[in-house]
């Protein structure tokens, strides 16, 4: 998807199937992982990961909050840009994830989320 045709902050507002299917419990890197890896017990399968997924963006020189879609088949795309959410917040998310960077993508903090949440009219 080009950053053109992203979803914005208020189209998102408007779709309840992308709001009821965000994952607010993984983190760039859970998205990253083998679907299969072979460890000492065996094979293991990692759980399917279906749905939308927000993380914060490092490559530009101020951070971007984005929304990824995965897919079941893993496929990835960025499906959303939000350009509203204050920069402090941002930066407070990235001190506070930095042990956490993958690929200069970090995870969402409580504080993202709760504004997030807020302005998505997600009680």
């Amino acid at each position: 998807m080009m950053f053109s045709d992203m979803l914005s902050l208020e189209e998102i507002k408007k779709e309840p199937f992308v709001i009821e299917h965000i994952l607010w419990n993984l983190q760039p890197k859970d998205l990253m992982e083998p679907r299969r890896k072979v460890t000492d017990e065996g094979i293991k399968i990692r759980d399917e990961i279906k749905g939308y997924i927000f993380y914060i963006d490092t490559m530009d020189k101020k951070p971007i909050l984005f929304m990824m879609r995965h897919t079941a088949a893993d496929f990835a795309e960025t499906a959303a840009k939000i350009d509203e959410i204050p920069q402090d917040l941002l930066a407070g998310a990235i001190e506070e994830n930095k042990d956490k960077a993958y690929f200069s993508m970090y995870p969402i903090n409580s504080k993202v989320e709760a504004w997030l949440n807020k302005e998505l009219g997600i009680s």
